[in-house]
């Protein structure tokens, strides 16, 4: 299947062995969503119309590296919501692991809860990986900045998981 890399101005096909979607980019409409937060309230793209939203997708709660991105979003909230962002993390863990995940670090946003994977498929971020050997399906650490209207801005590939704010205010 091919995998689309993401430019700020086209879609580049090239071929791999990894199973993913196509990944929307910048300049296009952000796909449409509907998902329980860690509370089974349903949350769509529609609500934040308005408002820039920040969608990013990690593996799991309570991991280093997702915990590390997480608590760096935390730290610095005030300064996302000070540039006019709303901040929704998305995964596959159910939405009481997100409660708990929430509570353990003081997490100041919301967590999608995506165990039939439809965000993921949609955003492009549920893809194949390998890890000694061992291909299974899992989430792509990938990061969209959505503007008001809600079109795409901007992908985050590359996630800093320590200085991932930095990497959405720049």
């Amino acid at each position: 299947f091919p995998v689309t890399i993401a430019t700020p101005y086209s879609r580049t096909r090239i071929p791999t062995t990894l199973h993913t979607m196509n990944r929307p980019v910048a300049g296009e409409a952000a796909p449409a969503f509907q998902a329980p937060d860690q509370k089974g309230q349903i949350r769509s793209l529609a609500e934040f119309k308005g408002h820039k939203l920040v969608l990013y997708f990690y593996p799991k709660d309570d991991t280093p590296g997702c915990t590390a991105e997480a608590c760096n979003l935390r730290d610095h909230h005030q300064d996302l919501r000070q540039a006019g962002y709303r901040i929704l993390g998305v995964s596959a863990d159910s939405p009481a692991s997100h409660q708990k995940f929430i509570d353990k670090y003081e997490l100041t946003f919301d967590l999608l809860s995506d165990q039939d994977h439809a965000v993921h498929e949609a955003y492009g971020t549920w893809v194949e990986k390998s890890m000694y050997g061992r291909k299974y399906m899992g989430t792509d650490r990938v990061t969209f900045k959505i503007n008001e209207e809600g079109c795409i801005e901007e992908v985050i590939g590359k996630v800093d998981t320590k200085n991932h704010s930095a990497q959405i205010l720049r």
